[in-house]
């Protein structure tokens, strides 16, 4: 059993442009902006979807953050080839396929196009601002 003095809060992602990335959650995946705030000198904005917080803030004062490297398809499985967190994950109630037409009639793009995952379930990655990978699991 794993320990419940834990529960899940958060991803946090750093944004050129926090509005902008916020208001693409928003667009494409109808999350909703719970708050839009200042924080240490930078936008600092809560988008909520699927029961979980995506908080997007911009540039802090002295920092210079740098793009990462973009998700890449190997034989079987999807990975940025850089240590740290690769992507992030929802679980989709509905026909994926029909949404993911969608969201490429709005302009996304899929590094990882639909495809079959080891469990037989149809999943997909797609490339959200700021270098974000999210993978999208139909259940």
């Amino acid at each position: 059993m794993s320990n419940p003095a834990f529960k899940f809060d958060h991803v946090h992602i750093i944004s050129k442009d926090p509005r902008a990335s916020a208001d693409w959650y928003v667009e494409m995946f109808g999350a909703t902006i719970a708050a839009d705030t200042i924080a240490r000198g930078a936008a600092q904005i809560f988008v909520e979807l699927g029961g979980t917080t995506v908080l997007i803030r911009g540039e802090r004062p002295g920092e210079a953050p740098v793009p990462g490297k973009a998700i890449q398809e190997y034989a079987d499985y999807s990975s940025h080839g850089v240590w740290g967190t690769d992507h992030f994950g929802f679980l989709y109630q509905g026909d994926l396929e029909a949404f993911c037409a969608t969201l490429r009639a709005k302009g996304v793009s899929f590094p990882v196009p639909l495809k079959r995952g080891v469990n037989g379930s149809l999943l997909c990655y797609v490339a959200a601002p700021d270098g974000v990978s999210i993978e999208l699991m139909q259940c």
